[in-house]
């Protein structure tokens, strides 16, 4: 099940994402272990995954880049991601949709 933590007085949520790079395209692959499994086009190269994880989310959830950030894990495929102005449900919803 994916682990997601919710912080009230801030209005965000994290969760951990697994990247699989250099996919044939970006897509949420469903959950591997606490984690919400993404696939994405770009290379794990000068930081192109992590500006494509990035925008992949905020267009799914409907949300500037801005809201979304990367709180640890830059250079591993594990990362900690955190989103402001997006419900639990919301997250739980892309594996849903995207399944």
């Amino acid at each position: 099940m994916l682990e997601i933590s919710e912080n009230q007085t801030s209005g965000t949520i994290s969760f951990q994402v697994r990247v699989q790079p250099r996919a044939s395209k970006d897509e949420i692959a469903g959950e591997m272990g606490g984690a919400l499994k993404v696939r994405l086009q770009a290379p794990a190269v000068e930081d192109r995954a992590n500006e494509a994880l990035v925008e992949f989310l905020a267009q799914l959830l409907k949300r500037p880049k801005a809201a979304v950030r990367i709180l640890s894990g830059d250079r591993s495929r594990t990362k900690r991601i955190e989103i402001s102005g997006v419900t639990r449900q919301q997250v739980l919803d892309l594996l849903v949709q995207e399944a």
